[in-house]
């Protein structure tokens, strides 16, 4: 349980930002209708940081009404003046950039060099880039294909779209649902974990400010029970996007089924880290630190299950686990703080529970424990290592999401590629070898939307993210993110100007 107080100052003053209320519903703050109330809680001290009253259906249809009367017009405006609208907005992200960084450590427990040196440079860059692809919504070349006829292909935006953003990375969560939408035209209603709201409603007060209209990016804060089943059942609602845990995302799929919506889903993860016995072995437990534990692990492409061809293996678990001691665990607003708490004392006690049934049929190398001391009022956890796991065992098939790296080994590299590939998800993977052809066949053969070589974790705006199998379908970042937010349509034009075509024929008459 937390405790109850105030987060300090020189934190982030949340009470005083949104005392208007934590909705933002055509272009302004105001208070939720649902009659109950959510405390956003500091991790890193279990202080209260917001109280705020929670959304009901009431605010999901004024913020679904704002955004179908927003459609018109901003669909309406040309490509260039959605990208300028986009530029403005980018400038005011980077221009507030310390006060994004700060909200976001306060509400999650991320240390503040992780939210300045990669939640919130990312979004900026984010911004920018689809302020630049704005312009480049382009379908495939007019052309006689019929012989009789000229085609064709208008990409046209889809209308109001509902998405549902998780806690783990509420900013970037954020941008990735709202920025493809809006640059293809769409307007939005957005519902972030009622956990973590307060950087979603800055970002849409600062593309306000940007001069994005107003209804164009709405927030709804509130539960999945109520504002989100709610949001994605909505008539006017023509997409869901969502991103979360697969048992919720099929729960999502069911609701939006109803009404027949564009359905895009991000969902859980399992990343396996395969490392062949010719690697860099520096560079491999390096990556392996730092791919799993970034975020303290709550990241869905998180290196979780790392194979070992047997050469290596004990080396690398010897060293995994030598680099993990010196994991820095702290206050997230401390400088020299490397990994801060998990998002809340109840997942912090998931993570926990993962690890001690592990004791009965693992080796818990190092970790394994909550600190003690100052610490023990926050959701903090160790670094943690688990070795001589089975494959068909708990910590290897199901998404713990904290600091926690399960390490296998394994004899052929087949045997590696087929243990990789051995969970429902397939998200993010990385392979780890000098020798090209035994990389590129890891590429080829393993069964995920992005693997990385030599690396873990790195993102980029000009590349897609999303997955295969129970990981999801559908891309967010990137030029293809407008395949999730456009329809596309056949125009075709006869050329002919005859009345009788050849192929009435086929109906009534004869040639």
């Amino acid at each position: 349980m937390h405790n109850p107080g105030s987060a300090t100052p020189d934190r982030f003053p949340a009470q005083d930002r949104f005392a208007d209320g934590a909705q933002y519903i055509a272009g302004r703050l105001t208070k939720g209708t649902s009659g109950r109330t959510h405390t956003v809680v500091d991790p890193a001290t279990g202080a209260d940081v917001l109280t705020y009253e929670t959304a009901g259906p009431d605010d999901v249809d004024a913020a679904v009404a704002a955004a179908r009367e927003a459609f018109p017009g901003w669909s309406g405006a040309t490509p260039g003046e959605r990208s300028e609208a986009l530029h403005r907005f980018a400038a005011v992200l980077a221009d507030r950039a310390e006060d994004f960084a700060r909200a976001e450590s306060l509400q999650c427990g991320k240390p503040l060099k992780l939210t300045r040196e990669f939640d919130v440079p990312g979004t900026v860059d984010n911004a920018a880039f689809f302020a630049g692809a704005a312009r480049h919504l382009q379908g495939q070349s007019a052309g006689e294909y019929s012989g009789d006829h000229t085609s064709y292909v208008r990409r046209e935006p889809i209308g109001v779209v509902g998405s549902i953003a998780p806690w783990n990375y509420p900013l970037q969560m954020a941008a990735w649902k709202i920025l493809p939408a809006i640059a293809a035209g769409n307007t939005i209603v957005l519902k972030p974990a009622e956990t973590t709201p307060l950087t979603s409603l800055m970002f849409a007060r600062a593309a306000t400010d940007a001069g994005i209209p107003d209804g164009v990016i709405n927030i709804v804060s509130g539960t999945g029970g109520e504002a989100g089943e709610h949001l994605v059942a909505h008539p006017d609602v023509a997409m869901t996007s969502f991103t979360g845990s697969t048992a919720v995302g099929k729960r999502v799929a069911e609701v939006a089924t109803a009404t027949v919506k564009r359905l895009h889903l991000e969902l859980g993860g399992k990343a396996p880290f395969l490392v062949f016995d010719d690697a860099d072995l520096d560079a491999a437990v390096n990556g392996a630190v730092a791919g799993a534990l970034i975020n303290t692990g709550q990241d869905c492409t998180a290196a979780t299950r790392a194979y070992v061809q047997r050469p290596l293996y004990e080396a690398f678990v010897e060293r995994t686990a030598a680099l993990m001691d010196t994991v820095r665990v702290g206050d997230p607003f401390a400088p020299r703080t490397d990994l801060g708490p998990l998002v809340s004392h109840v997942q912090r006690d998931r993570v926990a529970a993962f690890v001690d049934r592990a004791r009965s049929y693992a080796r818990v190398v190092c970790g394994g424990e909550a600190p003690r001391g100052d610490l023990e009022d926050g959701a903090y956890y160790r670094p943690t290592l688990i070795a001589d796991a089975a494959q068909d065992s708990e910590v290897v098939q199901s998404e713990i999401f904290g600091p926690v790296l399960v390490v296998l080994p394994f004899d052929t590299d087949e045997e590696g590629i087929r243990l990789a590939n051995d969970t429902p998800y397939g998200l993010a993977a990385s392979a780890w070898s000098r020798d090209v052809y035994r990389a590129n066949r890891a590429t080829r053969e393993i069964k995920a939307g992005c693997v990385w070589i030599n690396d873990h974790i790195p993102i980029i705006s000009e590349m897609p993210h999303g997955g295969y199998k129970a990981s999801g379908f559908g891309k967010d970042m990137s030029a293809y993110s407008f395949e999730e937010y456009t329809q596309v349509k056949h125009v075709m034009f006869d050329n002919t100007a005859v009345a009788a075509k050849n192929w009435h024929r086929t109906v009534f008459g004869d040639r």
